[in-house]
């Protein structure tokens, strides 16, 4: 999805079209004609058991109402209100693009919140919203749906502290209400049950209103990876050596990041190995990861601090390379480097190995910033 270099669309636009005291009022005719894939909404079938209101676009107009006509949105700072008012507008952004119509005759839209939360993450970041603003907003959108379940999975306190990590629980179970209102279904009521027991479910995991309070920072990044793992186990910190993993879109500035801040580290760089093997960034790159795993495992063996980069924008990518560090007990450290969208175009037009715009759009599309969760330290520069 290509944007304008030029925001048809800015922040400040948002900002001020969020309702305000006394009226608050939602205008919908400055608000619906923002983006195209508001439009779409309209035309987005649901399933009738659940969505008896019709289309997606409706459901998400019903949602928003419920929202802002609640006293605890009302009465929130104006930066959660914000936020959470866009969340609720974009929250089902994702329909459209995984509805489908199933043989049995009825309508699903499986993964819309993974797939809404990144078409967000697109809009905002031409909009030239506030990263944490943003991923705050993301991370509702992302799991939006899951105070309707939480209480049904078989560890709710595990999954509840998880969620801390990931958005605030209590601005959650507050869209989750909103949701659930702002739909004709004859399950509404037990919707709203759930939404109100998940937030008890928060509140006895001591997590309803932050993050989840870990012992110190093994502690979270071993919880997230080990199911059994004691929430208020106090981890021993004993790391051999501290491994900087750089994390961003081609051009951000990842390498003058580098230069700056770890000047005397060595680095094991992706894109040098790739010309040192006369490869391109199209062509395969498992001899290119074989090589970088090669390298990386000599210092840790060494015990030598250094830089991971590479571009590393998805969780997944990101796993990989986290496994092999924490295998041969690092200290890991991401940094993440984003700019905007003209920033970005032109810093990679200045580099000698230029990544073709159409590489760019494919990872933006697929962009994945780190969460704190995911190592010891996340550094953001922006």
């Amino acid at each position: 999805m290509r944007r304008p270099l030029k925001p048809t669309v800015t922040h400040n636009d948002l900002l001020s079209l969020v309702p305000t005291d006394p009226l608050w009022r939602v205008d919908w005719a400055a608000i619906w004609p923002l983006w195209p894939e508001l439009a779409t909404l309209d035309t987005c079938p649901q399933d009738p058991i659940h969505h008896a209101e019709g289309d997606a676009g409706t459901h998400t107009r019903m949602v928003v109402e419920a929202l802002v006509a609640d006293p605890d949105w009302q009465n929130l700072s104006p930066s959660d209100r914000s936020y959470l008012f866009w969340a609720a507008v974009l929250h089902d952004v994702g329909k459209p693009a995984v509805t489908k119509h199933e043989d049995n005759g009825r309508i699903s839209s499986r993964g819309h919140s993974r797939v809404g939360s990144s078409i967000a993450r697109q809009l905002l970041w031409h909009a030239r919203s506030p990263l944490a603003w943003r991923e705050a907003l993301c991370g509702i959108i992302a799991h939006h749906q899951l105070p309707f379940w939480l209480i049904e999975r078989p560890d709710p306190i595990r999954l509840a502290i998880e969620t801390s990590w990931r958005c605030r629980p209590d601005l959650l179970c507050l869209h989750a209400r909103a949701d659930a209102l702002g739909r004709i279904c004859q399950d509404q009521q037990a919707i709203l049950e759930c939404t109100s027991l998940a937030e008890m479910t928060f509140q006895d995991a001591d997590c309803l209103h932050k993050s989840f309070a870990f012992a110190n920072d093994e502690s979270r990044v071993a919880f997230f990876e080990l199911e059994d793992r004691d929430p208020n186990y106090a981890a021993h910190e004993n790391f051999k050596c501290t491994v900087t993993v750089m994390s961003g879109l081609p051009g951000a500035g990842k390498d003058t990041w580098v230069s700056h801040h770890r000047p005397d580290h060595p680095v094991v760089s992706l894109d040098l190995i790739r010309d040192e093997l006369g490869l391109s960034a199209t062509d395969n790159q498992g001899q290119v990861i074989q090589a970088a795993h090669e390298r990386a495992r000599e210092y840790l063996r060494a015990g030598t601090d250094f830089v991971w980069n590479a571009t590393n924008v998805t969780r997944q990518n990101r796993s990989k390379v986290l496994r092999l560090l924490r295998d041969y007990g690092a200290r890991v450290e991401i940094v993440y480097v984003e700019v905007s969208p003209d920033q970005l175009r032109r810093q990679n037009r200045n580099r000698p190995d230029a990544v073709p715009d159409a590489v760019i759009d494919h990872l933006t599309r697929k962009l994945e910033p780190p969460e704190m969760w995911e190592a010891q330290q996340i550094i953001i520069e922006c």
